[in-house]
């Protein structure tokens, strides 16, 4: 089905065989190790920004893949809003990765982004056949997605300085395994090739 076909009235005119995932980073930290967390999150967060902005120069749509909180009313605005607020520990990481206008979103229930979403289409309409998965936490949302993006046969890339978990010993040994058991290229964000990437070419 073509790109932009008229079931989703328009709504995904981007094309690309690759996919940026940014997976919970529109995050409060609001919970018990979330202070520790945050502190080994920033500079991640500032990869991920840095990477951002080159994957869209390269024409790689970004999509957020967000917990909902446990509020089933939430969307997008509502949940930037809540993690940007006065006071909220995530509010300086949640601003260096603030939605744009042309990025997609999508509300997950459980860890994986895949679970109950609609991720799978949009990437269907996307055309996207390779995933790069970035954001929280390496060793739980990033490791379900990644392998419930395996089982459904994407490529995936994981830039190893662009994941997080509550502990540098746990994010390595989630890079590690998603290396060996899911194939996943883990090499740093500076060191991929994201026009060849875009394009479905081999890097």
């Amino acid at each position: 089905m073509p790109v932009g076909s008229s079931d989703l009235h328009g709504n995904v005119p981007d094309s690309s065989a690759a996919a940026l995932l940014l997976i919970d980073v529109v995050n409060d930290f609001e919970f018990e190790g979330g202070e520790e967390l945050l502190g080994l999150a920033l500079p991640v967060g500032k990869a991920i920004a840095r990477l951002k902005q080159a994957a869209k120069r390269a024409g790689i749509p970004a999509i957020y893949v967000n917990d909902n909180f446990g509020k089933w009313r939430s969307d997008l605005n509502k949940i930037v809003s809540h993690c940007t607020g006065a006071g909220v520990r995530g509010k300086p990481f949640v601003e260096l990765l603030l939605p744009e206008e042309d990025d997609y979103f999508v509300l997950k229930p459980k860890h994986s982004g895949f679970f109950s979403t609609t991720l799978e289409l949009l990437l269907e309409h996307l055309g996207a056949r390779t995933l790069i998965l970035v954001g929280i936490a390496g060793n739980n949302c990033v490791l379900f997605t990644a392998n419930d993006a395996y089982m459904r046969d994407f490529k995936i890339v994981v830039p190893s300085d662009c994941v997080v978990s509550q502990s540098e010993k746990e994010n390595q040994y989630a890079l590690q395994q998603m290396a060996k058991v899911l194939k996943a290229d883990t090499r740093p964000a500076g060191g991929l090739n994201l026009e060849s990437l875009k394009d479905g070419s081999s890097q």
